[in-house]
């Protein structure tokens, strides 16, 4: 049988190194999550530079998208089985030499190559952060901790566009595409000289077997990364209506990938992600509101970039600078709802989600409205209001989502946690893509209206996520009286 998710694992969050190895945990999460936009702003410097096509373009973005997502859930697997630690450090490794690849390429189809495999790198090194964290901290500290990591999203999100966009133009139009890759090379090497020396050695090897020979489970993997493939790849590459028959077979994989689970952990099997973790309401909840707050969190740069950028004739530098507030808001709220999450529990995440839910609101009735004012002043508030929210929900539905999952299982969970979310984000941008483009109109005139419709997309999304988040309130207010469940940690979190 598989094991209980309940799992005690005594002596965590005392480590006098652990403040110093989540550092080399920030440092690597950023570098991964700048490489998606700092990489965007790019792409004409590739044209320019490099002469590539649009298709390999458009493989220069989606390729490592797709390669990151599909690592993500069989990483944090190796990773909770043989040792974070060494995942973590040669994932820094592969990271830092496909960055040296990608700024050397000679041709188009040695860049694709290139970041498809710095897209594995950032896929391998992912849940090892999140498992990291998930081993060094416990009680109020693992929701500091998370709240930093969610800070450090936004200020990844925010300086990709800006710090591209200096690069390029400081490096020159014909070069500058190779610095946007060739800067991680320098961090990577500190990172990883650092992390040899504060990431501690796993205390023991998770075996989740019970002293068996452990086992791949190679028909998993197989499935989830059909089903993955199947979802993303006609939502990031096709358009119109011929992409949902793909996206509706990849969504019957993936369930059969779920019921392959069930069944080889019934059989006492080794499956690639724990069946019990459906069992964790918490687990469960954060999952099914991070889904679609992720679709329409992760289409607000997108919908924003095209009306600043084509409806406006901003830069991209410049449209990526309008983007600040909403990204200061967003790493301010992370790091202050650390502080808080164990208290208030997901009424925090409820709280946040209608936050953003009336910034993005206030910011549909100024574009609709406000004419005359520098748009960068428009959206200044508004902004930061929603990204204030946007920062109470992400890191403090990561704590509650693993608040119950023991560290055997921390990596393989946020892993999966993260999947879901990336399939969330490309259902959010293809849907919102769709209604910005259609309320254009062929004039290509109507860009306020089109922003307007793709951001009330936006808030749709959310205002879903903010409806579970409130049923989960509810459902713990009505279950107060009920004796609480074993956990593994030393604090119960009251929701």
């Amino acid at each position: 049988m598989v094991e209980s998710i309940a799992e005690p694992d005594p002596g965590r969050g005392t480590d006098p190194r652990r403040w110093s190895a989540f550092a080399v945990c920030l440092i690597a999460g950023f570098m991964t999550l700048l490489d998606v936009s700092i990489v965007n702003v790019a792409m004409p410097s590739m044209q320019a530079g490099l002469g590539v096509s649009s298709g390999e373009l458009s493989w220069t973005v989606a390729g490592y998208t797709l390669a990151f997502g599909l690592v993500l859930v069989p990483a944090g697997r190796l990773g909770d089985v043989f040792g974070r630690r060494t995942l973590l450090l040669s994932g820094l490794v592969l990271f830092t030499v496909t960055s040296l690849a990608c700024g050397s390429a000679l041709s188009g189809e040695w860049l694709v190559s290139a970041r498809l495999a710095q897209g594995v790198a950032g896929g391998m090194l992912t849940p090892q952060v999140v498992g990291v964290m998930q081993q060094l901290f416990v009680g109020r500290e693992r929701g500091v901790a998370y709240g930093w990591y969610a800070a450090m999203i936004a200020a990844a999100t925010a300086v990709g566009p800006v710090a591209g966009g200096l690069i390029v133009q400081g490096a020159g139009n014909a070069n500058g595409w190779r610095w946007v890759f060739l800067v991680n090379v320098p961090i990577g090497v500190l990172a990883y000289a650092l992390g040899a020396r504060r990431i501690p050695h796993d205390r023991r090897r998770l075996d989740r077997t019970g002293g068996r020979t452990v086992r791949f489970d190679p028909v998993g993997v197989l499935l989830l990364g059909a089903g993955i493939t199947s979802v993303t790849l006609p939502l990031t590459s096709f358009g119109g209506a011929k992409r949902w028959p793909a996206v509706g077979l990849g969504v019957v994989v993936l369930v059969g990938f779920a019921g392959w689970e069930r069944r080889c952990g019934r059989r006492g099997g080794q499956p690639l992600v724990n069946p019990a973790l459906l069992r964790q309401r918490s687990y469960v909840f954060a999952a099914l509101i991070g889904v679609p707050y992720f679709a329409g969190y992760s289409a607000i740069p997108f919908i924003t970039s095209l009306y600043l950028q084509q409806g406006l004739g901003y830069t991209a530098l410049a449209s990526g600078a309008a983007g600040v507030p909403f990204a200061v808001g967003a790493a301010a709220g992370a790091a202050l709802s650390g502080r808080f999450v164990i208290r208030l529990g997901r009424l925090l995440v409820l709280l946040g989600a209608v936050t953003v839910v009336i910034g993005l609101a206030a910011t549909v009735v100024l574009i609709r409205t406000v004419h005359g004012t520098p748009i960068w002043l428009v959206l200044l508030g508004p902004f930061l209001l929603a990204g204030a929210g946007s920062g109470v929900v992400v890191g403090p539905n990561l704590t509650l989502a693993l608040h119950e999952v023991p560290p055997s299982e921390g990596g393989t969970a946020a892993a999966a946690l993260q999947t879901a979310q990336r399939i969330g984000a490309a259902v959010g941008l293809a849907v919102t893509g769709s209604a910005f483009f259609g309320a254009l109109g062929a004039s290509h005139r109507r860009f306020p209206a089109a922003a307007a419709k793709g951001l009330l997309y936006c808030i749709g999304f959310i205002a879903l996520a903010l409806v579970v988040a409130a049923a989960d309130v509810a459902f713990a207010a009505r279950s107060t009286s009920e004796p609480p469940a074993a956990s593994p940690e030393p604090a119960t979190l009251s929701r």
